[in-house]
C-alpha cells in the first residue's frame, strides 16, 4: 500500500506542475459561478470534516512521544498537525477541481460507466467514514454522555440525526452556499471564542498567541519531510485525502467563479491553510499548557463539528446522487431522503465493525486518477492539447446558483 500511495502522490505533484505550467492564465469557470469568498467557503467547509476540529487535542501528544515516535523529531506537534491538514495537500483538491472544470467536459472520463461506479464507491464510502469520525471523537467530547471511552446510544441517535440532516439539505444544491458560509462564521467565531478562553485562564495575550502560531513556520522549513508517508499513522491521513480529493474537486469545480488556474491553486493552499493554521495554533496553546476542555468548549466543539460533518456530506450525497441519477426529481424527497438516510447509516456501522477502511477508498481513488491519465494518453491526447479555454457553454453569472434545484 505505501508504494501505491507514494505513485500516487509523485504523479499528483507532477501533474500539478504540468497544468501550471500549460494552462496557468486561463480563466476557470464553472457550471455554477460564485464570488470568489464564496467559492472559498464552499471549499473550505466542503474539503474539511469532524476531524479537523476533534483531532487536534487527541493528537499532539502522540506527536510530542518522541520515544515512541522518533520520526517525528524534526519538527514540533503544531508544525506536524498543520502538515497533516493544510498547504501542500490542498494542491491534491486544485488537480482534481481543474481537472473537472476544464478537462473532464471534453474528456468525460467519469461517465464511463465502470468509472463512474467506482468513483460513486468512493464518494459513498467517504461519506460514511466521516459520519464515523463523528461517532468516535464523541466520547472524549461528550464524556457527560457516558464514561468518555465508550460509544452509548446516545452518539448513535446524535449521528443519526446529523446524517438526517445532510440528506435533506442536499435535496436543494441552493442551501450550499447558505451552510458553507454559515459554517465558516462558526468556525471564526469558535476560534475566537477559545482564544477568549485561554486568556481568562491563563492569562494569555496577543504576544503568547504570536509564539505559539510561530512554531507553525517549520512545516515551511521541513515541507519536504510531509510529501512521502513518514509512517503509518501519516499514510493514513494521506490516503484519507486521495479518498476526498477526487469528489471534492468534481463538487468544488461547479463553483469556480472565473479565476485563472494559478489562482485557484494560491486560493486552494493558502486561504483554508489560515484559518487552520489559528485554529491548530489555540489548541496547541490549550495543550501545551494544560487547559481544561471539558464542559462548554467541547460543546462549542462538537457544534461546529457537527455543522461541519453536515456541509461535508451534503456536498458529497448531492454529488454521489446526480451521478447515479438517484435524485428528488426522479423519486421523489420521501424515498431520497429515507434512501440515502438507510445508506449513510449502513456504512457507518460498517467502518464502526472495522469491516471496512479508509485506506482501501483512497487506494481505489488514487486508481482512478492513473486511470484516467492512461485514458487520456490513449485516447483524448490531441483533444486535451488543444484545450485554451473553460468549457464555451459555462459563463460567469452569479445569479445561476439561485435558479438551480
Amino acid at each position: 500500500m505505501t508504494t501505491w500511495l507514494t505513485i500516487g502522490i509523485l504523479f499528483t505533484f507532477a501533474a500539478i506542475a504540468f497544468v501550471i505550467y500549460r494552462w496557468g492564465n486561463i480563466e476557470c469557470v464553472g457550471v455554477t459561478p460564485v464570488r470568489t469568498f464564496t467559492f472559498i467557503a464552499i471549499l473550505f467547509t466542503s474539503g474539511l470534516d469532524v476531524g479537523l476540529i476533534m483531532f487536534p487535542l487527541t493528537e499532539f501528544a502522540g506527536y510530542a512521544d518522541l520515544a515512541a515516535n522518533p520520526e517525528y523529531g524534526f519538527s514540533n506537534p503544531l508544525a506536524i498537525e498543520f502538515g497533516f491538514w493544510a498547504f501542500l495537500i490542498w494542491a491534491f483538491y486544485f488537480l482534481t477541481c481543474f481537472y473537472f472544470c476544464v478537462i473532464e467536459p471534453r474528456v468525460k472520463f467519469f461517465e464511463i460507466p465502470v468509472i463512474k461506479f467506482i468513483n460513486n464507491l468512493v464518494i459513498i464510502g467517504t461519506c460514511a467514514f466521516t459520519a464515523y469520525l463523528l461517532l468516535t471523537n464523541l466520547p472524549w467530547y461528550l464524556p457527560e454522555l457516558g464514561d468518555g471511552e465508550t460509544i452509548v446510544s446516545s452518539f448513535y441517535l446524535i449521528v443519526f440525526v446529523v446524517i438526517a440532516a445532510a440528506v435533506y439539505s442536499s435535496t436543494s444544491i441552493r442551501y450550499v452556499r447558505t451552510l458553507s458560509l454559515a459554517s465558516t462564521w462558526l468556525f471564526l467565531g469558535l476560534i475566537s471564542l477559545m482564544w477568549a478562553g485561554a486568556f481568562m485562564s491563563a492569562g494569555s495575550g496577543v504576544g503568547e498567541f504570536v509564539t505559539t502560531f510561530a512554531l507553525i513556520g517549520d512545516y515551511f522549513g521541513n515541507l519536504h519531510h510531509f510529501v512521502l508517508p513518514l509512517n503509518d499513522y501519516h499514510e493514513f491521513y494521506l490516503f484519507w485525502w486521495f479518498a476526498w480529493s477526487i469528489m471534492i474537486g468534481q463538487f468544488t469545480s461547479r463553483f469556480v467563479g472565473g479565476m485563472k488556474t494559478y489562482q485557484v491553486l494560491v486560493a486552494m493552499m493558502v486561504f483554508p491553510s489560515i484559518p487552520i493554521a489559528i485554529w491548530f495554533s489555540v489548541l496547541y496553546y490549550y495543550s501545551a499548557n494544560a487547559i481544561p476542555t471539558a464542559g462548554f468548549y467541547n460543546l462549542a466543539m462538537v457544534v461546529v463539528g457537527i455543522t461541519f460533518v453536515i456541509n461535508s456530506l451534503d456536498s458529497l450525497i448531492r454529488l454521489y446522487t446526480d451521478n447515479l441519477n438517484l435524485t428528488v426529481q426522479r423519486f421523489g424527497k420521501v424515498k431520497y431522503i429515507t434512501g440515502n438516510l438507510v445508506l449513510m447509516c449502513g456504512l457507518t456501522l460498517l467502518f464502526s465493525l472495522d469491516f471496512l477502511q479508509i485506506q482501501w477508498v483512497g487506494a481505489l481513488a488514487i486508481a482512478l486518477i492513473l486511470g484516467c491519465f492512461g485514458y487520456i494518453m490513449a485516447t483524448k491526447y490531441r483533444r486535451v492539447a488543444e484545450i485554451e479555454r473553460s468549457p464555451k457553454e459555462n459563463k460567469i453569472d452569479f445569479g445561476k446558483i439561485e435558479l438551480a434545484s
